[in-house]
């Protein structure tokens, strides 16, 4: 089968050799804080205090890591590829783009992003937003990290749904295979008549969709693979 477009989604394991945990643990924390607490839009309202500093020290974490073999084989690929790529990641780092990658879509939100509820501008931010600082727009107090929680519509699924249905491969890295909506990418890829590759430390919970599945860490799976789609 002749490969043009390809849509690769990224998960917590390919930052995970960067030093970045994965976003929630089988027992429900995250950071050993329940997620409700600090990934909800109701856990916010009850106390925004606590998830405002749960965020400064995630984004201090992104900022102190840095991208493994996986983020910058990934980059070459996006460099290299004259069809149609697009780079999903349920990640909130910037690890991708620091390696040089451009076709990148943030389906949960960024670390390093802000947003401010009154005016609905979103800024880069690399500092603390505990301490209340005005929004640099309109100067309300109303920001809040630029992060999709458990209850909100992922980013921009309208584009990812369509750039599924016109690939010829769909490559799922680091991911669970449990998180909805992107548990059910390679449905929607197998349906597409796409090829499907799974690389993974362990078998997804959706291993079972993909034609294919390669185990091993992200940081040596991805360039081998890399190497293997631009030769």
């Amino acid at each position: 089968m002749n490969t043009n477009n390809i849509v690769i989604l990224t998960g917590a394991g390919i930052s995970a050799e960067s030093g970045l945990k994965t976003f929630r643990a089988e027992d429900g924390l995250w950071e050993n804080h329940p997620v409700e607490e600090v990934a909800t839009p109701e856990g916010f309202a009850r106390d925004p205090d606590l998830v405002q500093r749960f965020y400064d020290e995630r984004r201090a974490n992104i900022l102190a890591a840095q991208p493994n073999p996986a983020h910058e084989a990934l980059a070459r690929l996006d460099a290299s590829w004259d069809g149609e790529l697009l780079l999903v990641t349920q990640n909130i780092d910037d690890l991708h783009e620091r390696c040089g990658a451009k076709r990148v879509l943030h389906m949960h939100g960024e670390g390093l992003s802000v947003w401010c509820q009154s005016c609905d501008a979103r800024h880069y931010w690399t500092g603390t937003l505990r301490d209340g600082p005005a929004c640099p727009v309109c100067g309300e107090v109303a920001m809040r990290p630029d992060i999709v929680w458990f209850g909100e519509m992922p980013y921009e699924m309208e584009r990812i749904f369509e750039a599924i249905s016109r690939c010829d491969l769909f490559v799922s890295i680091g991911t669970s295979g449990a998180v909805y909506p992107a548990a059910g990418f390679v449905q929607e890829a197998n349906r597409a008549g796409a090829r499907t590759l799974e690389l993974n430390l362990e078998r997804s919970a959706g291993s079972h969709f993909f034609d294919e599945t390669r185990l091993g860490p992200a940081s040596e799976l991805v360039p081998e693979w890399v190497g293997e789609v631009i030769d």
